[in-house]
């Protein structure tokens, strides 16, 4: 059967020395409209998969295809890709219109339908009365509304995104994460987005592809990546994660049961192989109670509050149990929620669903 994704991976490698790979047997389909992020640490491949998409790194093996043609040969200008970068690219010497008309002055478009173009792009951003303004003369925000309009001005289908939006401050940055994910949904454009910031990839995304030393550890929805995670290291790079490391002495079914020094709890059994074996258990903060009350949960610990740390919503409780100081519980700041005190000893629990036995 004909592979009918927009864009396509199939075995793609990538090395610049003919012997270590950075990219080692990627492949990934992207359907049309869809918004996928790429998202890992510094060096774990990212950014070279989106360079040979792009046409900018040659693929070492396999083939990448763009509307089912093959692009492996094909240079980069005549892939009719938009790109945004996290340093803008914008010509200094050109007005904020000028940058935006030259990529349709490229195209060899009329004067007419340039000055259309530019007036829709500049009004689809919020910046129609600064087209006359140099990009020497705008915020941060501003110039990477400017690199993203110039990336979209021509009705590229396809627009990878480059760290776009690491220049920003937090609050800019937010603001942008929705103006590009609905400006996304808005034109129907398929989006290859990276980045390494875990939030913003929950945030934008359709899908999310999350890397780690050449390999895709993960690919999956936002909410599954953060509810279902495959691997030790997915559960602790996507959002906060308790990491509790102990010994699997049972596996039945869906469920195995694992020792932590004196005491023993229940997981699910998520990726682990035979009856017996180390696991690392994973359990997201907010998953955890407070001295529950009998019955309430299955997995019950005692632990010691070791510090607090108050960020307004919630408070962060850092908890010591079987060996571990650094267990992490975090409790609404809402009414009628307290919050013990450092020093105090309680019991910690949560639920079997709640509890993931993954690889050591």
């Amino acid at each position: 059967m004909e592979n009918q994704a927009f864009v396509s991976f199939r075995n793609v490698q990538k090395s610049y020395d003919g012997e270590s790979l950075v990219v080692k047997n990627f492949n990934l389909d992207i359907e049309q409209g869809e918004f996928v992020t790429m998202l890992g640490p510094s060096g774990s491949g990212k950014t070279t998969c989106l360079m040979m998409l792009a046409g900018f790194e040659t693929v070492t093996h396999g083939q990448i295809c763009i509307d089912r043609q093959p692009v492996n040969d094909i240079a980069p200008q005549k892939r009719g890709i938009g790109m945004v970068f996290q340093n803008y690219a914008l010509f200094p010497h050109m007005t904020i219109a000028e940058n935006l008309a030259f990529p349709l002055k490229v195209r060899r478009l009329t004067s007419a339908e340039i000055q259309e173009r530019v007036n829709k792009a500049l009004d689809m951003v919020a910046l129609g009365k600064l087209g006359n303004r140099m990009p020497a003369q705008l915020s941060g925000g501003q110039k990477q509304r400017v690199a993203l309009a110039r990336a979209l001005i021509f009705e590229p289908r396809l627009v990878l995104m480059d760290e776009p939006l690491g220049a920003l401050d937090k609050q800019l940055r937010e603001q942008m994460q929705y103006e590009i994910k609905r400006l996304s949904k808005q034109l129907g454009i398929t989006v290859v987005y990276v980045t390494h910031d875990q939030s913003e990839a929950l945030t934008m995304s359709d899908r999310i592809a999350v890397f780690n030393d050449g390999v895709v550890q993960q690919l999956a929805t936002p909410s599954d990546l953060y509810e279902k995670p495959e691997t030790a290291f997915v559960a602790s790079f996507i959002g906060e994660n308790n990491r509790l490391r102990g010994e699997r002495i049972d596996h039945q079914g869906g469920h195995c049961t694992v020792r932590m020094g004196d005491q023993t709890l229940t997981a699910l059994a998520v990726n682990v192989i035979g009856q017996s074996g180390p696991t690392t258990i994973s359990i997201r903060p907010e998953r955890v109670k407070l001295n529950p009350v009998q019955g309430e949960c299955v997995n019950r610990l005692p632990a010691r509050v070791i510090e607090r740390v108050y960020h307004g919503d919630h408070l962060r409780v850092r908890l010591e149990l079987e060996g571990h100081d650094d267990f992490i519980v975090k409790v609404a700041n809402a009414g009628g929620q307290t919050c013990p005190e450092v020093g105090e000893r309680l019991t910690v629990g949560w639920a079997i669903e709640d509890c993931r036995a993954l690889d050591a």
